[in-house]
């Protein structure tokens, strides 16, 4: 007999053989001793984990003679004739060769007929995603309400190809990736059968690489197996999967840990010309932090290392990085590999990761619980002081005024009106610098600028005027606080009214927002401090005449009230006899 593929020899052939996906086998065995088996079911999951298998068991103990059944007993002629997959009531349709609607037109007008010498007439559609819409269309109706002898099992590795009409009709059933302990046992299996000598920590070598699949393991067992010859080590496991051992891991590790950039690209480069995929090292380093998390979390979580045999030396590596390093560097390379799945140059990513690594602090070390411990030390010479401080206190005993510190001088702060404080430094320096053609410039283009904002930002602004202005900056007061609070932090808002008046005037202002009751105050004393600056300034009275008429100008005097834009056009339209300007 010509030799065959393990994947095909080990094929499980009843739900006790299967590996993993618990919530399938308990279900379906209850449906089967319960004689609840519907119509239509849909096994999707990644490739690998059972879902042609288990369709076929499930045919089997559907037609079992021993039925109603929970395992097909395989010794009767109707089980073995599906295990040979010669039955001619169960039907294995492959949809990605078969793809087209004459296919399912055959199906359709034959299902129809009564089983020859079965209960159950079963038809197995394998990759029915790759169906035309057409035959999806053909197939609706009789998937819907198919002959009380019928079952349709449909497989896919995708199902969100599937229309949602097909899957409403069926049962669904989520396989799941196996665990690398699932893989691992039935690898074990299939060597003791063939009584070959093995290293565990090979087969966890495979499991990994397999990444939750079983035939995909197992073919990689077979290959591996064809390459050893006498007995399955870890040098040829690692060679033949293109993996990396622990001891390097290791390693490299180290040398992040030491911070030792050279050592670490040294190691990287040597795993590169070894013929070593960057992605799939990238992947192995998570596995690897993730191992050494679990040892640094408990020493009884050996037995779902995937990466790491359970030593001391990785033990102790594990004490030598705090939590949140390793959490860190599994999230660095986590976001790396997302950016080399759509790059040339995952070479040039997996480098820069690496260097990312080695500039994180190892807070939570072994140095830092010495720092915590002084912290310690520190905390508890102040609880005695404060202790020895009270007793004072409660005593009547004065406490010497030379050890007190001097006290402050209380200076009376601006009120905060929900929660927002007016920036007044800088508003003070704009007042400093403001002048009366740079406020005009500001008001002519105010409302110009406003129209090219949206209708809910200009609202902002209907009770709001600009008061003063510098060459870079002006000052806007607001009548209502919560208006003032808003615009001040929408950085957004600012920015785009900023940019709106670029356009009418050629300067970039920077905005400075206040309330009305803090502009009060504000002015008031800016004005009475610039006035006593000036007097102790100059003596001379000609002198300080001189510096008063170039005092920063703030618009709120009376003379403004001509140059307004508003007040020019209403005298225009009015005459200036009928015009009278009213300050609210």
């Amino acid at each position: 007999m010509t030799y065959q593929a393990f994947y095909r020899v080990y094929r499980p052939q009843s739900f006790r053989e299967m590996s993993g996906q618990t919530h399938v086998k308990r279900t379906l065995q209850n449906a089967l001793l319960a004689n609840k088996t519907t119509h239509a079911y849909l096994f999707s999951g990644p490739r690998g984990t059972g879902k042609t298998s288990t369709a076929k068991i499930f045919a089997k103990a559907l037609n079992c003679e021993k039925a109603p059944t929970n395992e097909p007993c395989n010794e009767c002629p109707t089980c073995r004739s599906i295990t040979e997959g010669s039955h001619p009531d169960v039907i294995e349709f492959d949809a990605a060769s078969n793809s087209r609607v004459e296919e399912i037109r055959d199906i359709i007008e034959k299902v129809r007929f009564a089983p020859v010498n079965a209960r159950y007439k079963v038809y197995i559609i394998d990759e029915v995603h790759m169906l035309s819409t057409s035959a999806f269309n053909a197939l609706l109706k009789t998937l819907e309400e198919p002959p009380a002898h019928a079952v349709f099992i449909l497989a896919t590795t995708e199902p969100h190809k599937l229309p949602a009409t097909i899957i409403s009709r069926c049962q669904r059933f989520d396989f799941k990736r196996l665990s690398s302990n699932d893989i691992v046992e039935r690898m074990k299996l299939v060597l003791e059968d063939i009584q070959l000598p093995y290293e565990e920590q090979a087969l966890k070598v495979i499991a990994q690489a397999a990444n939750g699949g079983m035939r995909d393991a197992l073919s990689l067992l077979d290959q591996i197996v064809s390459f050893s010859g006498e007995k399955l080590t870890l040098e040829n496991a690692l060679l033949v999967s293109g993996s990396v051992s622990q001891d390097v891991f290791y390693d490299l590790v180290s040398a992040l840990k030491e911070k030792d950039i050279a050592h670490v690209l040294s190691l990287l480069e040597d795993l590169i010309a070894e013929g070593k995929d960057p992605l799939r090292l990238s992947e192995d380093l998570i596995t690897f932090f993730r191992d050494l998390l679990l040892l640094q979390t408990s020493g009884n979580l050996e037995e779902l290392l995937e990466l790491i045999t359970p030593e001391e030396k990785f033990a102790e590596l594990s004490r030598e990085f705090s939590s949140d390093t390793l959490y860190k560097c599994i999230d660095i390379l986590s976001k790396t590999q997302q950016d080399m799945r759509f790059s040339h140059h995952t070479k040039v990513y997996l480098e820069t990761a690496l260097l990312k690594m080695t500039q994180i602090s190892n807070s939570g070390a072994k140095g830092a619980v010495q720092a915590d411990s002084a912290l310690l030390d520190k905390v508890a010479q102040l609880e005695k002081l404060v202790l020895q401080l009270k007793t004072q206190i409660e005593s009547g005993a004065a406490v010497s005024q030379a050890n007190m510190p001097a006290k402050e001088e209380i200076r009376p702060r601006t009120k905060i009106v929900n929660g927002y404080k007016a920036p007044e430094g800088r508003i003070k320096e704009v007042l400093k610098h403001a002048t009366k053609q740079d406020i005009i410039q500001v008001k002519n283009a105010w409302f110009p600028a406003l129209n090219q904002l949206q209708k809910s930002q200009s609202a902002l602004f209907a009770e709001a005027e600009p008061v003063a202005a510098s060459s870079s900056a002006f000052v806007i007061k607001f009548k209502y606080d919560i208006h003032c609070q808003m615009v001040a932090e929408n950085r957004d808002l600012t920015t785009a009214f900023s940019q709106a008046l670029f356009q009418q005037t050629g300067n970039m202002y920077e905005i400075l927002c206040i309330p009305e009751r803090q502009w009060t105050v504000l002015r008031e004393n800016f004005i009475r401090e610039s006035g006593l600056n000036l007097k102790k300034a100059n003596n001379a009275e000609n002198k300080v005449q001189e510096n008063v008429s170039e005092a920063p100008y703030i618009d709120d005097m009376k003379d403004m009230e001509s140059e307004d834009p508003i007040v020019k056009e209403a005298e225009k339209m009015f005459g200036k006899d009928f015009v009278e300007v009213v300050e609210d």
